[in-house]
Parts: structure tokens; C-alpha cells; sequence
């Protein structure tokens, strides 16, 4: 049991099941926006009220209703936007500025005369003895 416990409280468990739980409320959302605003606007130029019920038939007998899929496509494409835009896109910027960070400060600089590391403070050169200029 307790190593169980371990492994659902270990990070990564946890944060994806957080990441399901908030990408199917978006996906509800963006269902929504789907059906209330690109299904209506689909359907001004198709003519048709419900784009989901857009289908054809072959040899009538066979009915092909591609509406379902297109308005699935669109739900689709709009999350991946979404979620690409809004969640992709800053996380990798955080990353790389993450990644990149302040330049630390460095400790050692090289002797003047024989290339030797240095501290940045010594005012002689520890391997050649040559004096070496005050650290700025």
C-alpha cells in the first residue's frame, strides 16, 4: 500500500491526472463555443441550421452523414489551437528562459601570463607568481 501511496503522489501522476480533468472541461467548452458560434456561421453559407446534420446519399439507399465528423473536425482543430496557443507555446518560452537563466558570476578568471585558473580575487598568479590586475 505504501508503495501505492508513493507512486499516485508522485508528481507526475497527480499533474496528469489534473491536466485530464481541466482538458475535459475545455473540451466541453470548446464543444460549446463550437456549437453556438462555428456551427451557425457554417451553416449561413451551407444553408443548413444544423451542420451536424449535413449528409448525403448514395444510390438511395446509403446515407454518409458527414456533418457529424466536420463538426468534430472543427471541435478538433480548435483545441489543438487552443491548447497549443495558450499552453504549448508559453511553456516552452518558460523553458527556454528557464533554460538560458542569468549568467552566474564566475569564481575563476584566467591568468594573464601563463592561461592558468585563477580565482577572480587573487592578485598573484598561483602557478607563475606574475601579479596579475585588481578584479573589477
Amino acid at each position: 500500500m505504501k508503495d501505492f501511496k508513493e507512486f499516485i503522489f508522485r508528481g507526475n501522476v497527480v499533474d496528469l491526472a489534473v491536466g485530464l480533468v481541466i482538458g475535459l472541461a475545455f473540451s466541453g467548452v470548446v464543444t460549446a463555443f463550437t456549437d453556438a458560434f462555428v456551427n451557425p456561421l457554417i451553416a449561413l453559407v451551407t444553408g443548413k441550421n444544423d451542420v451536424s446534420g449535413l449528409q448525403f446519399t448514395v444510390a438511395g439507399r446509403t446515407t454518409f452523414p458527414y456533418g457529424i465528423f466536420l463538426a468534430s473536425l472543427i471541435t478538433f482543430v480548435l483545441i489543438a489551437l487552443v491548447v497549443f496557443f495558450l499552453v504549448v507555446k508559453p511553456v516552452n518560452a518558460l523553458r527556454d528562459r528557464q533554460r538560458r537563466g542569468e549568467p552566474v558570476d564566475p569564481t575563476t578568471k584566467a591568468c594573464l601570463e601563463c592561461l592558468s585558473e585563477i580565482p577572480v580575487e587573487a592578485r598573484r598568479c598561483a602557478f607563475c607568481t606574475s601579479e596579475q590586475p585588481a578584479a573589477a
